[in-house]
């Protein structure tokens, strides 16, 4: 499914992101235009699913599979999110019981480049040494 994720960031993440008259919300909308598609299978996503304290993004169900998905933007003139994100996802993933999930970056910079040949996928470890797919794009 993550790799279908980024398929579908890199052909329609730029025009989606384009077409959204409210920027902070266009990288939700991209993900769950993809989203979609789980959906249409059978499964289900829940946004600002409540965990703890905090509000995770979205919790996609499909079968008795779960995905945490945190999404951060990178505006110009702030750091990088991975930390916050990473520290954030390991918590509802904690409260989740889960040990693993996704963490995704939309790189909003004014110097980015062009959306297709940025997008990868990296896996990394959370503070709490859970597997976190980290997208950025």
């Amino acid at each position: 499914m993550l790799d279908s994720f980024v398929e579908f960031w890199r052909q329609h993440g730029e025009p989606l992101l384009a077409a959204a008259p409210y920027h902070e919300i266009a990288p939700h909308l991209v993900t769950m235009a993809f989203l979609h598609r789980v959906v249409n299978g059978g499964g289900s996503i829940e946004r600002e699913y409540a965990i703890g304290s905090g509000r995770m993004d979205l919790l996609l169900r499909y079968g008795d599979e779960r995905v945490a998905i945190e999404i951060k933007v990178w505006r110009d003139k702030e750091a990088d999110p991975i930390a916050k994100g990473l520290e954030q996802l390991d918590g509802y993933l904690c409260g989740l019981g889960l040990d693993r999930g996704w963490l995704v970056i939309f790189d909003r910079r004014s110097n980015a480049g062009r959306l297709a040949g940025r997008v990868r996928v990296e896996r990394v470890e959370s503070p709490g040494g859970r597997a976190i797919a980290v997208v950025r794009g």
